[in-house]
């Protein structure tokens, strides 16, 4: 996901380093905390290959700052092996799917590590002596490190969801009990919308490279759902037999559902005529109000098609998000003092609704597939260097999802915000948004 920012002029004020600081200490202690509910058997764990073991991740985004940022000595000769994720142009580096093997350095040992580059990146921080590109890749690996803090959730789900005992993460939050509204269809008359994002001009939020350049593209009329679909209506798609009829599926969607046995959206167990759910906080019964989850884009796609709709492509999405407010969403606190009252789980539909769209949960809760390829913007370059293989060399074979998920840091997220996974890929907090022809 993601890649290196281009504008410069957030990190041409002087006000920027203290900025950066806070944002560091802030950023780096939310890590810290998402991890904590975690014993150090857990967090050796990898229960597949897409996904990586927790201890991995506080060490991968500390490796981050120390390869990017930091000049100097190594902090342990061979961890740059074995942390480097996909930077060939840095090294060699340890298999992926081999990253749950590592049983050593401990957890507390990768702890130390991230306190000793703690201490130089504030160091160069505060010295006032940094320069623009380590000011803009120090910002660049925050957001990194975000991505890797939606990871660490994710992918600790996945694990614990193949424990027999079903174990919790952490004890879930109480929160009320609301009912979505019904679904509503917002329409807009398209034509010649521009989206991305302008990389050179002068914006007040940090951007991935991906999301720009900004350009013109041609809508026909659309609509689009106010809501994400909710459990209820996948239910009803299930009931209709949805996975036993291939004329809803892509030839790659049904292959998957046969070889995969797939009956429902991951997660979802079947058990005494009802359905359960596995969650970060533990099992317990399907709350058909709330946004469905942990679909593959071959499910989203089958439901789209039983509906008599489609997915949205990611012109149209962006064109109604933006303007809508990105925090207002179910999304994850900033602060590690606030944590507790994360849901890290998508909710019914909540009021109010964005009264200036008539859109609702469009910013959290889930990722909502797009029926958009991942593929460049058009005059779309990539960084120079290493970095540049952050993003462009994954524009193949992936579709995009926007919106963010109820895993998503609350400042990482924005109307442009380009995330992409491969179809087959259900282990996210991906959802469903349909989208229509305009009559």
């Amino acid at each position: 996901m993601s890649a290196r920012p281009t504008p410069q002029h957030r990190l041409a004020d002087p006000a920027a380093p203290a900025r950066l600081a806070a944002d560091f200490r802030r950023v780096r202690a939310l890590t810290e905390a998402l991890a904590a509910p975690l014993s150090p058997e857990d967090q050796c764990v990898q229960s597949m290959p897409d996904a990586s073991p927790t201890k991995w991740h506080l060490a991968h985004t500390s490796w981050f700052f120390e390869t990017f940022v930091l000049a100097g000595p190594r902090y342990q000769a061979g961890w740059e092996f074995l942390f480097n994720s996909y930077y060939q142009t840095i090294g060699s580096m340890h298999p992926r799917r081999h990253r749950g093997l590592l049983s050593r350095p401990s957890v507390a040992q990768i702890l130390d590590y991230r306190r000793w580059v703690d201490e130089r990146i504030l160091a160069t921080l505060e010295s006032g002596e940094a320069g623009r590109e380590a000011l803009a890749l120090i910002e660049l690996g925050l957001h990194h490190e975000q991505q890797h803090q939606e990871l660490i959730l994710t992918d600790i789900k996945h694990a614990l969801s193949l424990n027999p005992l079903a174990p919790r993460y952490r004890e879930p939050a109480v929160g009320p009990v609301i009912g979505p509204p019904a679904l509503r269809w917002i329409e807009d008359p398209g034509g010649l919308v521009q989206i991305g994002r302008d990389l050179h001009g002068d914006q007040a939020e940090f951007g991935f490279d991906n999301e720009g350049p900004r350009h013109k593209q041609w809508l026909e009329p659309f609509a689009i759902a106010s809501r994400p679909a909710t459990c209820a209506e996948y239910l009803a798609f299930i009931a209709d037999q949805g996975y036993a009829r291939p004329e809803l599926w892509l030839a790659e969607g049904w292959d998957a559902v046969s070889s995969q046995a797939w009956e429902a959206p991951a997660y979802w167990i079947a058990a005494d005529q009802r359905w359960m759910l596995f969650t970060l906080t533990g099992l317990r019964e399907l709350d058909p109000d709330e946004p469905v989850c942990h679909l593959s884009y071959y499910e989203a796609d089958a439901f789209a098609r039983w509906s008599g709709v489609r997915l949205p492509s990611e012109a149209e999405w962006e064109r109604l998000a933006e303007g809508v407010d990105p925090a207002r969403g179910n999304l994850v606190p900033l602060t590690k003092a606030e944590l507790e009252r994360a849901s890290l789980h998508p909710r019914p539909c909540p009021a109010p609704i964005d009264p200036a769209s008539g859109l609702a949960q469009l910013f959290g809760d889930v990722w909502e597939w797009t029926a958009s390829p991942y593929s460049p913007y058009p005059g779309y370059r990539p960084p120079t260097g290493a970095v540049g293989e952050y993003n462009g060399k994954f524009m193949c074979n992936q579709l995009v999802l926007r919106g963010g998920s109820c895993a998503t840091p609350a400042d990482h997220i924005r109307a442009g915000y380009r995330n992409f996974f491969h179809a087959p890929s259900r282990w996210q907090f991906s959802g469903v948004r349909l989208a229509r022809d305009a009559p």
